[in-house]
């Protein structure tokens, strides 16, 4: 299967992700939070960077838990509002 190239969307959405993560993270080290998630400290830093900009959804979730963060919260800061619908009228 052919990965679609990422969009200029998606890389945003990756750097946000990153920024809240790093964020949450304050003055606790990556290794700490490697340790507490499961992810690896290399992976941790590629993600809060911006260079994966679309993580596995359990990597997401490991370091959610691992920093206490609500995965609906953490989705929600990340993910721009849908575009509002047009309504037609027939």
């Amino acid at each position: 299967m052919v990965r679609p190239p990422l969009t200029p969307e998606d890389r945003e959405r990756g750097a946000r992700l990153g920024a809240l993560l790093r964020e949450a993270r304050g003055t606790r080290s990556m290794a700490e939070i490697a340790v507490a998630s499961g992810v690896s400290v290399d992976a941790l830093r590629k993600i809060e960077a911006g260079r994966v900009p679309t993580p596995a959804l359990f990597t997401v979730a490991a370091l959610s838990t691992a920093l206490g963060l609500s995965l609906d919260a953490l989705v929600s800061e990340v993910q721009p509002p849908p575009a509002p619908a047009d309504r037609q009228v027939s």
